[in-house]
């Protein structure tokens, strides 16, 4: 083989160990989280800074390509660079020892600071990532310095006795390349597969201790005292149109959470305190005991493109805020209730929106009949309709302080985002869609339109930039539902361009000018071109 070939090779072996070193890092730092500090994960820790500090524009790119996937995307976008930093710290320290495991340090520090900074870490968080940091540098050490030595041997052209050589070979079976690189082969071997093994038992074992699926399946919510009167006529049988109520495996999930926060019904605590003359502090039994009833509400995400799918209609079950927040009695001068999530995230929510006797914000426990699915807040969310979720649709809720927009700001708000964030009424063509042809002749033009907590009062529909068209609405269940709406129509062969706006009931046309998403959400009548043929 050639110089040249010899070092790439060598190179190639020295990535190796790193990348098996970085292995045993996560893998001794998985099994010391599952003993001292369970959120001590760091490559979930680093990922959910990275959700934090990344720009608001790289984090709509995020959900726009990837949807439901974003976090997956993350994870793996993350992973991938793990193992090209670990590589790269392998082959530092073959050539300059030890920037290797410099490098590893310098990845233990950041994981410390992910860490710690998060809300809620424990005194010992600290502790899983300066353990696998220690136990991958000595992986890292050993590997390469066996590595180095079969280098050298086989630089200087040595050929000692083999690995049976008598004890007297000394120093020159000591240099067996031979036994180098078995040494070297036999460390990376085992300390990878013991990585891999322990890795994945740890984080398994992680999982099931703080996993709550099984309980959450166990757990029976009292009858509602009231259920949502779905009228006939509120939903349309027509294929591709969006149902009436959104399934809850279909509904969309946008939050920072990069894994979903495990919380224990039996341990979960609501407090409200701030700007109030009764601090409270509620258990789930407590929640549930003031009574449970039905709301039909529709969410909308502000990443919500016009046309877009970000948002969906659920039946919750749930306890006003306004009774809760009663229980407290908030201070005069308040106008604000910041909500907590249990990893950190806050929403900043107006204080009259969630007192307004004629708005149904809620504490939801429930959703589409059962228990609140995990990824979507279980044991406790707030619901607020008219808002979007991320200024009131707080999950894995913790905290209510009432305070002040002056004195609070939420996740969001230093991020780009209006503190407060009323949602654009709008309108959306559900079929057919662009790049979905059409047989010419009698088509139907069917979708949703919303307007929570003011309603919808007729969709109008313009096909080839003829006169605007009045469509048929299906009954609706209340004003915090959207509702859907159909045009029959006569496809002649070709493309045919459709727009789509809505009136709601207080008589105001659905605004026309295209908006971003950022500050306070998007803004547009959607067109959608259409062939027939």
């Amino acid at each position: 083989m050639s110089d040249r070939g010899r070092a790439a090779g060598f190179m190639a072996l020295s990535a190796l160990a790193g990348v098996v070193s970085a292995g045993v890092f996560l893998a001794v730092a998985e099994v010391a989280a599952l003993v001292v500090a369970r959120e001590s994960s760091p490559i979930l820790a680093v990922g959910s800074f990275v959700i934090d500090v990344v720009p608001q524009p790289l984090k709509e790119l995020a959900i726009s390509t990837f949807g439901a996937y974003d976090k997956i995307a993350l994870l793996v976008g993350l992973g991938l660079a793990v193992v090209i930093a670990a590589a790269v710290a392998g082959v530092l320290q073959f050539l300059r020892p030890p920037l290797g495991v410099v490098a590893l340090g310098i990845a233990a520090a950041l994981s410390i600071a992910a860490i710690v900074t998060r809300e809620g870490a424990s005194a010992w968080a600290w502790l899983p990532p300066l353990l696998g940091a220690g136990a991958g540098a000595a992986v890292l050490v050993l590997a390469v310095r066996r590595l180095r030595r079969w280098a050298d041997a086989a630089a200087h052209g040595q050929r000692g006795p083999a690995e049976d050589a008598p004890p007297d070979g000394g120093a020159a079976a000591a240099r067996s390349p031979k036994l180098d690189r078995r040494r070297f082969f036999q460390i990376v071997g085992v300390a990878g597969a013991s990585a891999v093994v322990i890795g994945i038992a740890a984080r398994a074992a992680n999982v099931a201790v703080t996993s709550i699926a099984a309980v959450r399946r166990a757990l029976r919510l009292p009858e509602p005292r009231t259920r949502v009167a779905v009228p006939d006529g509120a939903e349309f049988d027509i294929p591709g149109l969006t149902p009436l109520y959104t399934p809850n495996d279909d509904f969309y999930r946008v939050d920072t959470a990069l894994t979903v926060p495990a919380i224990d019904p039996a341990t979960w605590r609501l407090r409200v305190g701030g700007l109030v003359d009764e601090p409270v502090e509620l258990s789930f039994d407590d929640l549930v005991a003031m009574g449970l009833d039905e709301y039909s509400i529709t969410l909308t995400c502000v990443s919500n493109e016009v046309g877009g799918d970000l948002l969906g209609t659920a039946k919750w079950l749930g306890v006003p805020v306004r009774d809760v927040l009663a229980l407290a009695a908030p201070r005069a001068g308040a106008d604000m209730v910041l909500s907590r999530s249990v990893d950190g995230f806050t929403a900043s929510t107006p204080l009259e929106a969630l007192t307004d006797d004629a708005r149904d914000a809620i504490l939801a426990v429930g959703m589409n009949g059962e228990p609140l699915p995990l990824e979507h807040g279980f044991p406790v969310r707030m619901v607020v309709p008219g808002l979007y979720g991320y200024v009131s649709a707080t999950k894995w809720l913790t905290e209510l302080k009432v305070t002040t927009f002056a004195a609070d700001e939420a996740y969001w708000t230093p991020r780009g985002y209006s503190a407060r964030a009323p949602i654009k009424f709008s309108s959306r063509l559900d079929t057919p869609r662009t790049g979905q042809p059409v047989a010419a002749g009698a088509v139907v033009l069917a979708g949703v339109a919303w307007a929570q907590t003011v309603g919808i009062e007729r969709v109008e529909v313009k096909i080839d930039g003829g006169d605007w068209q009045a469509a048929t609405l299906s009954s609706a269940v209340n004003d915090d539902t959207w509702v859907q709406w159909f045009l029959e129509w006569d496809a002649a062969p070709g493309n045919h361009d459709i727009v789509v706006r809505a009136v709601d009931r207080a008589g105001q046309l659905q605004v026309e000018e295209r908006a971003p998403i950022a500050p306070d959400g998007s803004s547009g009548w959607q067109r959608t071109l259409v062939r027939a043929e």
